[in-house]
């Protein structure tokens, strides 16, 4: 297997204890103020260079032809006195590396720990650990926070499991993991709400953060950037091209029909959009 193939197959595929419905219903009370305080952070999880950006992310090539950069991006919410940490990115072994990997370049400045650090946390403090999708970008972190709570896509869980299994703590007897084939109302109240958004992977997920300054939508790879919608771009490797189409058209809707603030979490000129860890927004 070639490093683009691995690369692609982990930006691919990457039991349990509740499951969700796959007729997912918006939480009763979304349109109220948050009841508990919220804050959230931007965390810094790395970059991708992407050379040959629209033969890899179209199928159609219906990018303009070039290289582009991409962000790979993580959230820290704070709901009351509970931490949630949202994706995870690549892998501590590739900080202060440029690792090609046969098409895309990809670099880690500084480990998600040390940036918690920052604002004077530990792994332990992290009491629950979402994950949009299963891909190495956005899970080469997650056994660092083998204490808290898993929530992930179904799919996407059974699919990992066995060789290169970032998710292994939670196999284990007793582990806390919440696995979903719908909506999931992460704290039973509609602050922290993620969305089955399927195509980019079979369990993949989109993450709604209401805070008292107004609903913020955090995109996992449902789009790569803000001209994905207009263009309907779907990149080579998901996992089916008419749920990808369906997941884009879902969540322009969620954004409108909401008025969030949508985040791309790997497009660039989003990261300026929410402050860096342990600054927050309220």
């Amino acid at each position: 297997m070639t490093k683009l193939h691995w690369l692609v197959a982990s930006l691919l595929l990457g039991a349990c204890n509740q499951a969700q419905p796959n007729n997912p219903t918006e939480p009763a009370n979304s349109a109220e103020s948050p009841a508990v305080p919220m804050a959230l952070s931007r965390i810094d999880c790395g970059r991708v260079d992407a050379p040959d950006f629209t033969g890899l992310f179209s199928d159609t090539k219906a990018y303009p032809a070039g290289r582009r950069q991409l962000a790979s991006s993580c959230y820290l919410i704070r709901h009351g006195d509970t931490i949630m940490i949202w994706d995870t990115g690549f892998s501590v072994d590739l900080k202060g590396k440029r690792q090609d990997m046969g098409g895309l370049i990809a670099s880690l400045d500084r480990t998600v720990i040390e940036q918690l650090a920052d604002g004077g946390l530990k792994p332990a403090d992290v009491d629950v650990l979402g994950i949009s999708h299963s891909h190495a970008d956005h899970t080469g972190q997650a056994e660092l926070f083998p204490t808290a709570r898993l929530i992930i896509g179904k799919a996407d869980f059974d699919a990992m499991k066995g060789k290169e299994d970032p998710f292994g703590p939670w196999r284990k007897a007793g582990a806390s993991v919440t696995t979903t084939e719908g909506n999931l109302d992460v704290f039973g109240d509609g602050t922290v709400v993620a969305y089955f958004l399927p195509g980019h992977t079979p369990g993949h997920m989109a993450l709604l953060v209401r805070l008292k300054s107004g609903p913020v939508l955090l995109s996992g790879d449902v789009v790569h950037g803000h001209d994905t919608l207009a263009l309907k771009a779907v990149p080579t490797f998901n996992s089916d091209r008419a749920q990808s189409i369906a997941s884009m058209e879902r969540f322009e809707k969620l954004a409108n029909e909401t008025g969030a603030r949508v985040i791309i979490q790997h497009e660039l000129q989003d990261i300026a959009k929410l402050p860096a860890f342990p600054q927050e927004a309220g």
